[in-house]
């Protein structure tokens, strides 16, 4: 083995590594940022008060069953954004990875 070909694997190995995506951390940081802001947005809401509190968002109780918006409805609704922000971030640092995986193969 020359030394070019060493170096050459050892820069795909890094880029490689570099490329890819933790599927968990992505995981968590958009759990947290999906639970925040379905919280901040509810308590947002109810703050500001109105005849017709969050008309629009309280839509989202026909896809997360216990979430309104109300005080109970904003724990409900952290809940719900953090597991499906979470879904969605490590779904989507899955799919990343795959990609990653495909490109460096070929």
């Amino acid at each position: 083995m020359t030394v070019r070909t060493l170096e050459e694997q050892e820069a795909q190995l890094i880029a490689r590594a570099v490329a890819r995506l933790r599927a968990n951390v992505m995981a968590v940081v958009f759990g947290m940022v999906g639970g925040t802001g379905l919280f901040l947005a509810t308590v947002w809401l109810l703050l500001r008060g109105g005849p017709n509190v969050g008309l629009h968002l309280n839509l989202l109780s026909n896809y997360f069953p216990g979430y309104s918006v109300t005080w109970p409805g904003s724990l409900a609704g952290l809940v719900y954004g953090a597991l499906l922000g979470g879904l969605l971030g490590w779904t989507l640092a899955w799919i990343y990875n795959r990609v990653v995986d495909l490109r460096h193969t070929a």
